[in-house]
């Protein structure tokens, strides 16, 4: 008798059905706040939030629709099988929270509140520190620093580059294509601060610079993706 139970479909009751949903709802939206709180680089957007949300309170509802039935779980991959994701995730990062996502509203769905509530949190909590720690960041600059410099500009602005910075490494320098009996070219430099804050004021001192031009300061002490 028991063995046969197992395979009587559950079903929810409403009340049930609303702590469920509601649930995952919370959970996904303390997922995406955690994400875009720990997020580094350009590639943010707002609609992989909301897609955390989506996909943990839809993963809840699919959980409660196949129960405990076998066959439900088959007819389901096999009508999900027809959906086409092609949207490329620029971070790998982005792939653990929508994992996050799942797990989640998985446990949601099948009402173990406890594992929902406490792997969230564990894994949130887990997300902020090493976001705080900035664990495995490998920083080789702070900066990349480019303009255009006639050849008569070269002492000043090394002397500016020596008093703002610990180091500036020449990575590039490109001819600039002038006819003019004055030609210019374009340097490249990778600079790291003598003080983070003083960015502004060694800009303004290169700007001052009769000679340079164009200037151009790009941040790279954290990941950039496009």
């Amino acid at each position: 008798m028991n063995n046969l139970n197992q395979y009587i479909p559950i079903i929810y009751d409403p009340v049930t059905i609303v702590i469920n949903m509601a649930l995952a709802c919370v959970l996904g939206l303390i997922v995406s706040v955690v994400y875009k709180t720990t997020h580094k680089g350009l590639s943010y957007s707002q609609s992989f939030m909301l897609t955390i949300i989506f996909v943990t309170v839809v993963v809840s509802m699919v959980m409660m629709v196949i129960g405990n039935s076998l066959a439900r779980a088959f007819a389901l991959v096999g009508a999900l099988s027809i959906i086409r994701f092609r949207t490329v995730i620029k971070d790998t990062k982005d792939t653990a929270y929508i994992f996050i996502a799942l797990a989640s509203g998985m446990a949601a769905g099948t009402s173990s509140y406890f594992l929902a509530c406490a792997g969230v949190i564990i894994v949130s909590i887990m997300a902020m520190v090493l976001h705080k720690m900035n664990f495995g960041s490998i920083v080789k600059s702070e900066i990349i620093l480019r303009f255009r410099a006639t050849t008569e500009a070269t002492s000043f602005y090394q002397a500016i580059l020596d008093d703002f910075t610990r180091h500036a490494n020449l990575l590039q320098i490109d001819p600039s294509g002038d006819k003019d009996s004055e030609r210019t070219v374009f340097m490249t430099f990778d600079v790291i601060m003598k003080k983070d804050d003083a960015i502004n004021e060694m800009v303004r001192a290169l700007a001052d610079v009769d000679g340079i031009s164009e200037l151009k300061v790009i941040a790279s002490k954290t990941d950039v993706d496009y």
